[in-house]
């Protein structure tokens, strides 16, 4: 993503901006994760490395208090997040 928006804020309803905002927002970070897993991946400097997957957990940190606010928001959200665990719990337990 690294700083473009996929979704035009200004063409959605004002119903859907604060979800659409809060989705936006946990696609920024997990960007950042990604980067910095991979910029860390990449370096052999050790303070280097330390620092960003520290910054990478924070990111984290983020992307479930993005999440948080979205299911209070977005009822159907969290009803489908709780189907999809039980999806997977179903297909890796056989």
């Amino acid at each position: 993503m690294l700083s473009q928006s996929p979704t035009n804020l200004n063409k959605i309803t004002k119903e859907t901006t604060d979800k659409e905002i809060l989705r936006l927002a946990m696609i920024a970070e997990l960007d950042a994760v990604s980067l910095y897993e991979q910029l860390s991946a990449n370096t052999t400097n050790k303070k280097i490395k330390k620092v960003l997957i520290d910054i990478a957990k924070e990111e984290k940190t983020h992307v479930g208090e993005f999440q948080a606010l979205l299911l209070e928001l977005d009822k159907e959200q969290e009803k489908e997040l709780d189907k999809g665990k039980k999806e997977v719990k179903e297909l890796t337990e056989k």
